[in-house]
């Protein structure tokens, strides 16, 4: 009896060190990794950035503060050409997004935008 509660409360405590141990770094990793595929693109604004990924079908996008904290107006908009855009918008601490569309051999553009500013691409990824 004593024996299993030595080892429930050992795990329990190498998941805290573990948890503890990874820090800050690991939110920029999950901020990065939300979207499946391949880095395609990232365009740097005043407050955040727009991120683009691709796999062969589909294109990911999100927009990330560069500041996370306190809840303020962020939107991230995909769309591929003749399509209807995807879109996130709202009151969010860290990031808007992530969306997806469908775009096999499609053009898409992207835009982003955080407390007020913004940023866009044009036509890319085609």
């Amino acid at each position: 009896m004593f024996g299993r509660l030595l080892v429930h409360v050992l795990a329990v405590l190498s998941v805290v060190v573990a948890l503890s141990l990874t820090g800050p770094a690991t939110q920029e990793a999950a901020a990065a990794s939300v979207c499946s595929g391949r880095p395609s693109k990232t365009v740097g604004f005043a407050t955040g950035e727009l991120r683009v990924f691709k796999t062969r079908q589909y294109v990911c996008a999100l927009t990330v503060a560069r500041q996370p904290g306190t809840r303020r107006v962020m939107s991230v908009s995909l769309q591929p050409r003749g399509g209807h855009a995807a879109v996130d918008k709202g009151r969010f601490t860290r990031q808007a997004g992530p969306v997806t569309v469908h775009a096999l051999n499609r053009c898409v553009r992207a835009s982003g935008s955080i407390a007020g500013k913004s940023v866009s691409t044009g036509w890319i990824l085609c």
